[in-house]
């Protein structure tokens, strides 16, 4: 983690914390300067970056303050850190249904920019919150890119071993909606009827250089989801 990761980690624990909210204000740059002992630079990079998340915003001349609206149990369609981060009060929990190295689908190498012969992962599993289906998910990962995957690892995070045990650093994403109902399939994993309504959902997940290493497709239970997003002026 990069030195304004860091400081903007810090920054948003401390929100959390001291449970801040909306409109409330924050150190001023210089004091932030002070605390951290970094340059000014630095600390506009953190609160950059708290800003695209959604945690703060700046008003020139006034200051920075709490933005963030946080209802529990609600997740960010447009995070590139996995839901868990979003339901850190709820038990998740994954079932590995699959995990296999393989040659990737034509539909798969076209997304991570492959070739049929290049290897991928490919993770099957279902994710529960409190006990409760959540989703049902299927991801392919560039073997070369992500070198490594057991069972343990792909029924806790995938992406915090991604980030932590392999040092990658997670950049931007692709993200395709639709709405339709459930095949026999996916009805069978989440629990529910085939044809009862579902939130199908396509993501391509890039490294901050470009390079795409994760194409997932999942299938979120209309029961147990609840989604969010923060709209900033860099959607815009």
């Amino acid at each position: 983690m990069l030195k304004y990761q860091q400081i903007a980690f810090e920054i948003e624990k401390y929100i959390e914390d001291n449970s801040l909210q909306q409109g409330e204000k924050l150190p001023v740059l210089e004091t932030l300067m002070n605390q951290f002992e970094v340059s000014k630079s630095t600390i506009t990079k953190s609160l950059e970056l708290l800003e695209k998340k959604g945690v703060v915003f700046q008003v020139r001349g006034s200051g920075i303050f709490v933005r963030r609206h946080k209802r529990k149990g609600y997740m960010s369609l447009l995070s590139n850190q996995g839901f868990k981060s979003d339901l850190e009060d709820f038990h998740v929990t994954s079932k590995v249904i699959e995990l296999e190295l393989r040659k990737p689908t034509q539909e798969a190498a076209d997304n991570l920019n492959l070739t049929l012969n290049d290897d991928v992962y490919y993770v099957k599993r279902v994710r529960y919150i409190n006990g409760q289906t959540l989703c049902f998910e299927e991801s392919y990962y560039n073997k070369s890119i992500v070198t490594y995957l057991n069972e343990e690892i792909v029924s806790e995070s995938i992406f915090h071993y991604i980030r932590e045990g392999l040092g990658l650093k997670v950049g931007f994403s692709d993200i395709f909606l639709h709405v339709d109902k459930l095949n026999k399939e996916e009805a069978e994993y989440l629990g529910l009827e085939a044809g009862a309504p579902k939130l199908y959902v396509e993501t391509i997940f890039h490294l901050t250089n470009g390079q795409p290493f994760d194409f997932s497709k999942v299938t979120y239970n209309y029961q147990q989801s609840q989604f969010f997003i923060q709209a900033t002026n860099h959607l815009l």
